[in-house]
């Protein structure tokens, strides 16, 4: 974070890596349901298919509240707005916890996802206030730490209550945990100079601007190109991501502990990316992170899928973390610029776009294992990567 520091010294230290806090949260909250699939299928009587609602059902709630919190961050202040988020995060990963059957789990699961929505999405529009374009792409890969480790959490700790203790038990801690984090976020809200809270502060009615700056958006080809790309992302990546623990438990054997142990090398390798991500850069451009980001996605989802044996899939989860934010991070670095004066609605119809896709691979994919199994959903979502990374880099200006 020195980076930032030597040109942002008015901003508290510690304001940024809060913000990660935050995201850590909020991806356990999205993942931490992974490998508790197969429990969850066991304890409600359903089938693996059906019970993936439980990670559509969030994505689908955390996509379309995107539409909301952006102009929302814009009027009233987008640190201020992820502090309350926070605290209604704690409510509803107590509702989850609370939940007495599976139709009610679905509900507090949706609410969950529309919580949790104003996290990541404004914390990446108040650091595009903030930082220069030309220090912002290692400043969000930084943010993202949060985000990348609190996937690999999230899985490991899904893994080993499915194994060990009731599945209850992640979504207390969770509930405990934003509690703490919100708190953080209020004193550090406290403390935030002039320009940190009124940068492109908006006023009016937040409905009217929403279709307004929604519409000036799309207005721009080139934010139809990026929007279009991450909901196609979303949906090759994550329909295969979804169900790798599943897939490791079911033909390999792995117990769910030993099997999301194995997923959780994806954040590390996103760590890997967050930690070099200046030289890549530099060395790479844009295009070249694209290009392979894709190409890394693709060759470690076919190895997972076609492995005769499980110990394939340990470098195979953590060159797929590593690919998958090199092409991500520079998708988000671009929705940072699709509409600077409005950057809130921007990044928000970016991550709505992003997890509606997520929501849309994860049930396609939940239904076609049903008819052919994990190893084809997973090889076909990495040839979608490598699809989407090439015609991206394909349409790329430098």
């Amino acid at each position: 974070m020195q980076a930032i520091q030597s040109t942002h010294s008015d901003i508290p230290r510690l304001t940024i890596p809060a913000l990660s806090l935050a995201a850590f949260g909020s991806a356990i909250s999205l993942r931490v349901t992974d490998p508790l699939l197969p429990r969850l299928a066991s304890e409600f009587g359903v089938s693996l298919g059906q019970v993936a609602y439980v990670i559509t059902a969030f994505s689908i709630a955390y996509g379309v509240s995107q539409l909301f919190f952006g102009p929302v961050g814009d009027r009233f202040g987008k640190y201020f707005v992820i502090a309350w988020a926070c605290m209604a995060c704690a409510l509803t990963a107590l509702l989850c916890a609370l939940a007495p059957n599976y139709p009610l789990l679905i509900v507090a699961r949706l609410l969950a996802g529309a919580t949790a929505a104003a996290i990541i999405p404004l914390s990446m529009a108040w650091i595009g206030d903030v930082i220069p374009y030309e220090e912002r792409q290692p400043v969000l890969a930084q943010f993202l730490i949060g985000q990348i480790i609190g996937i690999s959490a999230g899985v490991l700790l899904g893994g080993f209550t499915a194994d060990h203790l009731s599945w209850r038990v992640p979504f207390f801690l969770l509930s405990f945990c934003f509690v703490l984090i919100s708190l953080t976020l209020f004193a550090f809200n406290r403390r935030l100079p002039a320009r940190a809270l009124t940068t492109h502060r908006a006023e009016g009615s937040a409905v009217r601007r929403m279709f307004n700056e929604f519409s000036l958006v799309l207005q721009r080809p080139w934010s139809r190109v990026v929007l279009a790309t991450v909901f196609l992302e979303g949906a090759f990546l994550y329909g295969a991501f979804a169900f790798i623990a599943s897939h490791l438990h079911h033909v390999h054997h792995l117990s769910l502990t030993r099997a999301a142990g194995l997923v959780m090398l994806f954040g590390l390798g996103g760590f890997l990316y967050a930690i070099s991500s200046r030289r890549l850069v530099r060395g790479l451009g844009e295009k070249g992170l694209v290009h392979w980001g894709g190409l890394l996605v693709m060759a470690s989802l076919l190895m997972i899928s076609l492995a005769p044996v499980w110990l394939w899939t340990i470098p195979a989860c953590f060159v797929c973390g590593l690919g998958f934010y090199m092409l991500h991070n520079t998708l988000q670095i671009n929705a940072t610029q699709m509409a600077p004066e409005r950057r809130g609605a921007a990044v928000s119809i970016f991550a709505s776009c992003f997890f509606l896709g997520q929501s849309a691979g994860v049930s396609a994919a939940g239904w076609a294992i049903g008819h052919f199994g994990t190893t084809v959903v997973i090889a076909i979502g990495a040839i979608g990567v490598l699809l989407v990374a090439l015609n991206f880099a394909r349409l790329k200006i430098d």
